[in-house]
């Protein structure tokens, strides 16, 4: 599964390439596409995921204006397949519960989830895939996030060899993205057009 790369033009600056994607997402809202991206991007996470083996897999409740997740959260528990969801701590570190059960809608938040008790930081060493939240990437795998650092601590604590594929808008997949030293690329994308292996 391959896509084309997107079509955001994205400053050299992460602040303001921040504020762009940003800009861009409060107009994919108002567009009202969370039930057709929504359904899209289960339909590719699902084949994703039976793909690689996962039996536990990250995921996130989306925001309004982020990647609609809760469509693929429920297909997900549907096929078997264990989800964890991070909670982020008020040192921006990440915890992890399993989800339960999803309910219907096509933007469920963290507190509507029926979830587990919390495993810690280390919970993510259970996952077999990890899917994770974003801004943009680039072709290089480097991912923008939102600017706090969660899954910069986060992914180190991964088993290795653990595949990272972040979900994204269809044009959040850009040819450049500034990076720092810390920046751990990620392996892949998904996105409603599908998957984007680097």
């Amino acid at each position: 599964m391959s896509t084309p790369i997107g079509g955001l033009d994205l400053p050299d600056d992460k602040k303001e390439a921040r504020r762009v994607v940003r800009a861009a997402r409060r107009e994919w809202r108002a567009a009202g596409r969370h039930r057709i991206d929504g359904e899209s991007l289960a339909a590719h996470g699902v084949q994703l995921v039976r793909e690689s083996g996962a039996c536990t897999v990250t995921l996130f409740a989306a925001w309004d204006v982020e990647p609609p997740t809760a469509h693929l959260t429920r297909a997900l528990l549907d096929a078997g397949v264990r989800v964890l969801v991070p909670l982020t701590l008020p040192s921006l570190a990440l915890d992890w519960a399993e989800v339960r059960a999803c309910p219907e809608g096509d933007v469920v938040g963290e507190e509507d989830l029926d979830l587990g008790p919390p495993l810690g930081l280390d919970g993510i060493a259970g996952a077999d895939l990890v899917l994770t939240p974003g801004l943009a990437v680039d072709q290089r795998g480097v991912r923008l996030g939102q600017g706090g650092g969660c899954y910069d601590r986060a992914l180190p604590r991964r088993r290795e060899g653990v595949k990272v594929v972040t979900v994204l808008h269809d044009a959040e997949l850009v040819p450049s993205l500034p990076s720092e030293p810390h920046d751990l690329p990620v392996d892949g994308v998904l996105r409603p057009s599908g998957v984007t292996w680097f």
